[in-house]
């Protein structure tokens, strides 16, 4: 197999360049804008919980305790549903198909392009492609800005053998190395670009684009041990480094990985730099280990746009701008540098936003702009539930000297209320006076807050049927049809972006990695029910040839498949084409553009050439049965002269040819007497 990239051992000060370059690539996301705040109102507000006025925590805690009398806030749900039905209808459009990216070529590269598809196939189901995506859109919806790492990578998977010298029963399992394309989502929050391009271009202009993550011992050894190439010499000062242990670090540079805490009542709500020290718990010490293990670790992985000679790095043309991978453990140890050989010349992350008006980052995205309707119905709703409270709790006008307060503030609804010893003799009624409580504005709340909600959609360009609810109406079929329609105009627009902005480099990737990198092997394509042969050299001297589809681009479109019907019947009624055209290849080659391989139904020129043959036969024994009965008969053809063997042959070769001529002599006498 193709080695994907060049790693190269860089001394020490280059080493420090590297780290110093990493350090001033994360500090320019946290100090130069607030991404991170920007991100965590974004998410409180699709979360609900933005509400931490002491009321509502007050009503919350009594509810948890089973006090169900108290009224919490509510915020009415505007942002996630209209989030939610912009992920739907984009994951519908580009993730439901099947295979999930179709390929079509021209006629004479059918066979590569189906194992082009085959692959493409392979490795979305391997990588999980589907979930990563979708993850990604709810990111575009939510802040307007996704990003996804496409890298080639190679993973250990198992492989099972029979070995009757291990086991007669049991298969053997061994590792094999199964390579190919990766599509991971990134979490903005740990995101690192170069934000002086536009987020749709840092792939191709941006100087900069990588991520960081958080791991634990394990995980980091796992992750070293994946690694093609790594400084094998950096890996136990990696392991020794801690989290913000460098010398004179502070904490925006030695701590990088942020999970921000959003939903109070979550299941989990521990700080994730803390762990187990496992080490400890079993009763054992680093000592026997040989390194100072630490419990989780902080790792960069920075793809660079750079000059290597900026780095003193001693590669070839290192004068030139070169793609390099580097992976940081704790902003401190180097413990990965690469060259990036793709041949597409990308950064391997995308970045996108579905909403692009070009302000760039300035621009807000769908939870961002439906925020402020979210905001004042749930104002409304309070005051409503405010009205509530109001209503179960009455307000009045009391004596303190005939009653105190203990007693008239007494949350048991039955208590008895004594008076004091100054009240005797008086009315009784003169020592408390309720003041009326009047309630009218709810209903016209209720009313102004569907209003409201009405403009949420006119913001986003959805309606209710979109969100899945019933809507009252006498509208026709074609009526409704066309009202759908219009609604789907605006998602259809997102789509489009979608497709050029973040789909169209994702699948150029995807095939040029595909096609530098891909090995020989056989695959089962699950859309084709059939093993496919992968021949690498096949794919290479037919790259440019193929055509890479999705749901919004689909094959047909791809192929002129509007005129596909009526091609079909103008090739069945026309007696031209019969004469210009090969029909059986040409009715193969356009079903197989709408997703049907016929080619296993064809049949092959050994039988074709027998039937040919069959036909003059008959024909030839016709005639001489009509014109000179008694003639001795040519000699039938028996598919063995050709190289054709019938499926489910038995019967010997020429076994056959004195029942067909009794049939057709029988047949003509019959006419003659009828």
């Amino acid at each position: 197999m193709a080695q994907p990239n060049v790693p190269f051992l860089i001394g020490l000060k280059s080493q420090g360049a590297v780290v110093e370059f990493a350090k001033q690539c994360t500090t320019m996301m946290s100090q130069q804008w607030n991404l991170r705040d920007q991100l965590k109102k974004i998410d409180l507000a699709y979360l609900r919980e933005q509400d931490q006025s002491e009321e509502h925590w007050r009503a919350r805690k009594a509810n948890r305790y089973g006090d169900r009398s108290r009224f919490q806030n509510i915020t009415v749900p505007v942002v996630m549903p209209q989030v939610e039905a912009a992920v739907t209808y984009q994951s519908s459009v580009f993730l439901t198909g099947n295979p999930l990216f179709g390929v079509v070529s021209n006629p004479a590269n059918i066979d590569a392009a189906l194992q082009l598809e085959t692959v493409i196939d392979n490795q979305a189901t391997m990588g999980g492609w589907v979930r990563q995506l979708i993850l990604a859109f709810r990111d575009g919806f939510k802040y307007n800005l996704m990003a996804t790492e496409v890298s080639w990578k190679q993973v250990v998977v198992a492989d099972l053998e029979t070995d009757l010298s291990w086991n007669a029963k049991v298969a053997r399992p061994k590792e094999a190395i199964w390579a190919g394309n990766f599509c991971t989502r990134l979490n903005p929050y740990n995101l690192l670009l170069d934000t002086r391009v536009l987020p749709s271009e840092v792939h191709k202009k941006g100087d900069f684009a990588g991520y960081v993550e958080l791991m634990s011992r394990i995980q980091l050894k796992s992750f070293i041990a994946s690694l093609q190439n790594h400084l094998v010499d950096n890996v136990k000062a990696a392991f020794e480094t801690g989290i913000g242990s460098a010398p004179g670090a502070s904490s925006s540079t030695a701590a990088n990985y942020y999970t921000p805490q959003l939903n109070p009542e979550a299941l989990i709500t521990l700080d994730p730099r803390t762990s187990t020290n496992w080490l400890s718990w079993a009763g054992l010490t680093n000592a026997n280990q040989g390194i100072q293990y630490k419990d989780m670790y902080e790792v960069v992985t920075l793809y660079a746009r750079i000059l290597p000679a900026d780095f003193a790095f001693s590669v070839p043309a290192r004068n030139t701008p070169q793609i390099w991978k580097f992976v940081i453990v704790n902003n401190q140890v180097v413990i990965q540098a690469e060259r990036q050989t793709n041949a597409h010349d990308y950064l391997p992350i995308l970045v996108a936003q579905p909403l692009e008006d070009g302000l760039g980052y300035q621009t807000k995205s769908l939870a961002d702009n439906v925020s402020p309707v979210q905001d004042i119905t749930s104002a409304m709703w309070n005051s409503i539930i405010a009205a509530r409270r109001r209503a179960i709790s009455d307000r009045g006008i009391y004596d303190p000297s005939r009653i105190t307060a203990a007693h008239i503030n007494n949350e048991n609804p039955s208590a008895k209320i004594p008076v004091r010893p100054a009240a005797y003799g008086k009315p009784v009624q003169d020592a408390y006076y309720p003041i009326p409580f009047r309630d009218e504005q709810s209903g016209v709340l209720m009313q102004e807050t569907q209003s409201l909600l009405s403009m949420a959609n006119m913001i986003s360009g959805q309606n209710p049927a979109r969100q899945g609810q019933f809507v009252k109406g006498n509208k026709t079929r074609d009526e409704f049809q066309t009202v759908m329609n219009n609604a789907n105009g605006r998602d259809q627009l997102t789509a489009m972006v979608l497709e050029y902005q973040f789909f169209t480099p994702l699948k150029e990737m995807v095939k040029i990695n595909i096609m530098q990198y891909q090995g020989a092997t056989t695959l089962y394509s699950a859309s084709k029910e059939k093993e496919v042969s992968i021949d690498p050299i096949k794919l290479r001297e037919t790259v440019m040839q193929f055509k890479v589809s999705d749901g919004l681009i689909p094959s047909e479109k791809l192929i002129s498949g509007e005129t596909f019907s009526t091609a079909l019947q103008v090739i069945g009624a026309s007696p031209q084409i019969n004469t210009q055209y090969n029909i059986g290849p040409m009715f193969s080659y356009l079903m197989k553009t709408q997703g049907a391989d016929l080619r296993p139904f064809e049949k092959p020129p050994e039988q074709l050439a027998f039937e040919s043959a069959m036909a003059t036969w008959q024909q030839t024994v016709m005639e001489i049965a009509k014109t000179a009965p008694g003639t001795p008969l040519p000699a039938q053809p028996v598919p063995a002269a050709y190289g054709y063997v019938p499926q489910g042959a038995t019967a010997p070769a020429g076994s056959e040819q004195q029942p067909q001529v009794n049939n057709i002599t029988n047949n003509i006498t019959n006419n003659k007497a009828a």
